[in-house]
């Protein structure tokens, strides 16, 4: 698939299933790439015409020099769905993508079917900015090893990465690519956002779901957005960290079909 250009970047994306099919477009989380939705594609593509991208700053998209905020990102999504002649889309987004897919509701609600929000936050309290604070200051030390190591545990359950290790080892390879750079600049765009005052203004029908032993995003923030979203949805997956894609695709992809097939046109 191509990278395209669009909103004064080069945006890579994904195009998988019948064109004829209702859009529904999955936004990243802030380390993951197009790559990163093995157990979704197969199954999603299947009932649906799915988007993926790189955000700018992520792998295969361009990385120009920042600052990066979500209202960018949305604008580069909006301007990916022109480009691509879509004019309304299913918008889901895990963790950071969920971020930028709330940030796109509120600024562009015509283009909005529904939302999908996984492991997800409207703000960041103290204990996670500490959190993300330390991931920018292991990337900062240009020592991919170093950065694998102080975010694995934050990404994936303790049960997860015991029985996973060669998926974890083939990850720690992955990121010996990382443009660290980058990364600090999705951090800071993460650290400067809070939209809780503006929850109540999304009119999309909203899933929310969150893995019942992430303590990254953890359940109280997902309870914060579907306490203040209209009519949300809340789902709480058991046995499942903060990669809920990965950590339960079963009941992540069942969850979204399930949702989606409520609020199909």
């Amino acid at each position: 698939m191509p990278r395209i250009p669009v909103n004064g970047t080069d945006i890579y994306y994904e195009l998988h299933g019948p064109a004829d099919a209702p859009v529904l477009a999955l936004v990243n989380g802030i380390l993951m790439g197009t790559a990163s939705w093995p157990y979704q594609v197969p199954v999603l593509s299947k009932h649906y015409r799915l988007l993926l991208h790189d955000c700018r700053g992520q792998w295969q998209s361009a990385h120009p020099e920042g600052p990066y905020t979500m209202e960018l990102h949305a604008d580069d999504l909006v301007a990916l769905l022109d480009a691509l002649h879509i004019e309304r889309a299913h918008i889901g987004g895990i963790s950071y993508g969920g971020e930028v897919a709330m940030t796109f509701a509120l600024k562009y609600p015509d283009r909005v079917r529904s939302l999908v929000l996984s492991s997800t936050v409207s703000h960041s309290e103290p204990a996670l900015r500490l959190i993300i604070e330390g991931w920018m200051r292991a990337a900062r030390l240009y020592d991919s090893d170093l950065f694998f190591e102080v975010t694995a545990t934050d990404n994936f359950s303790e049960a997860w990465i015991a029985a996973n290790q060669p998926v974890l080892d083939a990850a720690r390879r992955r990121y010996t690519t990382l443009d660290l750079d980058a990364v600090v600049r999705l951090c800071e765009c993460f650290l400067a956002y809070d939209i809780r005052e503006s929850l109540g203004q999304i009119a999309a029908p909203a899933l929310v779901m969150v893995g019942e032993d992430d303590h990254l995003k953890h359940r109280g923030y997902a309870e914060v957005i579907a306490d203040r979203i209209p009519g949300a949805e809340l789902l709480i997956i058991p046995h499942a960290g903060h990669a809920v894609c990965w950590e339960r695709p079963g009941e992540f992809n069942t969850a979204i079909l399930g949702f989606l097939a409520q609020h199909d046109e």
